[in-house]
């Protein structure tokens, strides 16, 4: 018997008093489904860094990137994407499925409305599946011995995780780094590895401090991080040109004026896993 929460439970879950990152998220995409504390959540933060709209856009615009870069020169077919957000245009299953029908997906978030969306997220190719897990990244083992997920994806083929804008919602005192290790040994080699994290790279020190007291206010422990530091997640993983960059740097498709490295502050990057 399947004891995941219906969409009509996961509503009455939701909590429109307190912010919520996918909720803001949507916000700065320009969608409709956030709440008065989810809008001054995310205000608080554009006082400090003003082109954090732009950063979530670029950041989306790097998963799409990824998705076709895995599903087109990597052959990837099954996708575990944590954090996933709000639908949008664009999603996931989306791409794959747009290249590679037989594409596999499941999607995982924390936040119940993500859930009383999810109709918009299941909506698979005949030849592939997707589902959607109501779990935390903080407790990957959940997520890796959920039924759902084991029905879904073949453990023994290679996966790709996608840790998308995620990341930086982990303060130190949760062991980023053991929860993605934790992740990405429990898949087979030729898995990928693919993230984005916010970044102090390319900000000033009083700049820095700004967003972190306006990160404070908004009411969502977030925790900027150097090149260096995102470094870490990808040891012993093999880098996929350029590496580690800006997100708007990262495998461009074509030419466009991008915006500097210090208006989105966001680095990426995709690796295998040997």
């Amino acid at each position: 018997m399947n004891s995941e929460p219906t969409p009509d439970s996961a509503a009455a879950r939701v909590d429109t008093t307190k912010p919520h990152p996918a909720r803001r998220y949507d916000y700065w995409l320009g969608g409709k489904d956030n709440f008065e504390a989810d809008r001054e959540s995310a205000d608080a933060v554009a006082e400090a860094f003003p082109t954090v709209r732009l950063a979530a856009v670029e950041n989306r615009n790097f998963l799409r990137r990824a998705i076709r870069f895995l599903t087109a020169e990597a052959g990837i077919r099954q996708f575990l994407d944590i954090g996933t957000g709000l639908p949008t245009a664009g999603n996931v299953h989306e791409i794959a499925q747009g290249i590679a029908p037989e594409s596999r997906i499941v999607y995982v978030d924390n936040d119940p409305i993500v859930l009383v969306h999810a109709r918009d997220l299941l909506n698979s190719s005949p030849q592939g599946a997707t589902t959607y897990l109501d779990a935390d990244l903080r407790d990957p083992q959940r997520i890796l011995t959920h039924p759902d997920l084991l029905a879904t994806l073949d453990l023994s083929r290679p996966v790709a995780l996608m840790l998308v804008a995620v990341l930086h919602f982990i303060t130190d005192d949760q062991r980023p780094y053991e929860l993605v290790r934790q992740l990405s040994d429990a898949l087979p080699s030729g898995s990928y590895l693919a993230m984005t994290h916010a970044t102090s790279d390319y900000i000033d020190p009083e700049d820095v401090a700004r967003t972190e007291e306006s990160n404070r206010r908004s009411g969502i422990p977030f925790r900027l991080r150097s090149s260096a530091e995102f470094a870490r997640f990808f040891e012993g993983f093999e880098l996929v040109a350029p590496g580690i960059a800006p997100v708007t740097a990262w495998r461009p498709e074509e030419w466009r004026p991008h915006p500097r490295a210090e208006a989105v502050s966001m680095l990426g990057a995709l690796a295998r896993i040997p």
